[in-house]
């Protein structure tokens, strides 16, 4: 058996459970000159899910060891209460692991193969996917700072058993395989067996099926990053306008590509018609929302706002600040005073508690503040969590960075300072 040959010339991070596949991997590419030369490291991510746990590290290091591999043991906290399941947090802990370790432009290598191709097509299918969940597993992709490789995508298992019992190597058999429970167990287990009697080439059936929705999805996405970019006002604003003007099935892959391009958990299954039913179906006045996994899509004023679902200021937040060091809020958004030293006295940072008014520059009387902002056109997602500074005698000078009072507006001007808000680092 021969490995292809890795797209660019990088070195590689092997992804090693101990376990068969993963052991076949081991060694082909520890037996890979190309590959020794360029770096070949391993990472063995520790879940603390099994009793023996400590026991597949010992392994997995003696098996490096034999071959000259340096091996990383990261352990993980398994997060059972995120509504992944057992095997979805374990997963998503695994592949955290993964990110942090992989260096810039470094290759994850991971040892997925045919049948593991065709049990994900199978379940992504029982659970309603479109083409882009078909698609399954790609061989080659972006993943963290570098890049995810799966050598072995089109070896069936049977193959890299024989492989690894000519050669009499040693794996890990982990019991939970044998529980079906879990979905993908109850697939390998039971179901895929009773498939291959009457159809003894099931998983190269459904492994062509992905790669073939994988072909379909590689064009439409060439039309769908166009669309994206005419409706993208900034990264995280779309224009109802020029959303709506999509066929229904393309606005979809556009809501999904954007989502995922701001790097916010994937909609939930009712999410795309939630957002047309709510949200894009809703009056140009009002401003409903959709909230998901921490996460929310806002609509206002023609514009559809996704970003991390964050908490209004605490209403009782406050602290006096002079303006000498930035002022760091709760949840990291930072207000700093820019071209002057400090200011005469201390200002009194606050929350918006409702009902205050604001004397703005040129005018003879106060204004609400509420319809200061929306006369400024700041969105609602700003609104709920701008600072505001008072003086020590209590008017109103500023809200964030954009309003300003008259008498906060001159002692800039004489000081040619200015103030700067900025999002959490």
């Amino acid at each position: 058996m021969r490995l292809p040959v890795p797209p660019l010339p990088s070195p590689i991070l092997l992804g090693f459970s101990g376990g068969l596949d993963s052991t076949a991997l081991l060694h082909l590419l520890a037996a890979d000159a190309g590959v020794r030369q360029r770096g070949l490291r391993a990472l063995h991510v520790h879940h603390g899910l099994h009793p023996q746990a400590d026991l597949w590290a010992a392994h997995c290091l003696r098996a490096c060891e034999a071959l000259g591999v340096p091996l990383e043991i990261v352990r993980v906290e398994v997060d059972l209460t995120a509504g992944l399941g057992v095997e979805g947090a374990a997963r998503a802990a695994r592949h955290a692991a993964f990110a942090a370790a992989l260096g810039e432009g470094e290759i994850l290598a991971l040892a997925h193969h045919r049948d593991d191709q065709a049990e994900t097509f199978l379940l992504r299918a029982l659970r309603g996917a479109g083409a882009d969940g078909l698609a399954a597993m790609r061989a080659w992709r972006r993943y963290a700072r570098g890049w995810l490789w799966r050598p072995l995508l089109d070896v069936p298992r049977t193959a890299l058993r024989h492989y690894a019992t000519s050669r009499r190597l040693h794996w890990l058999d982990d019991p939970a395989n044998a529980n079906t429970d879990f979905d993908r167990n109850f697939l390998r287990n039971a179901v895929l067996p009773l498939l291959r009697q009457r159809w003894p080439d099931t998983a190269g059936s459904f492994a062509c099926s992905a790669a073939l929705c994988a072909q379909a999805v590689d064009l439409l996405e060439t039309e769908d990053a166009a669309a994206l970019a005419a409706a993208r006002g900034d990264p995280q604003t779309l224009e109802i306008r020029t959303l709506q003007a999509l066929p229904a099935a393309r606005r979809a892959r556009v809501l999904r590509r954007w989502i995922a391009a701001l790097q916010l958990p994937p909609l939930p299954g009712n999410g795309i018609a939630r957002i047309e039913g709510e949200l894009l179906a809703a009056r140009h006045d009002a401003s409903p929302c959709f909230d998901w996994q921490g996460a929310r899509v806002w609509r206002w004023r023609g514009l559809l706002h996704a970003g991390v679902l964050r908490a209004p200021l605490p209403t009782d937040w406050h602290q006096a600040w002079d303006g000498r060091t930035a002022l760091v809020m709760p949840g990291g958004e930072r207000l700093e005073l820019v071209g002057a030293a400090h200011f005469d006295a201390p200002l009194r940072a606050h929350a918006r508690q409702g009902g205050e008014r604001i004397m703005l520059p040129g005018r003879r009387h106060s204004h609400a503040l509420k319809h200061v902002l929306q006369d400024a056109g700041m969105p609602p997602w700003q609104r709920a969590r701008l600072p505001l500074l008072s003086a020590a005698d209590g008017p109103l000078l500023a809200a964030g960075d954009q309003i300003v009072s008259a008498r906060m507006a001159a002692w800039l001007a004489a000081h040619g300072a200015h103030l700067r808000l900025s999002a959490p680092a």
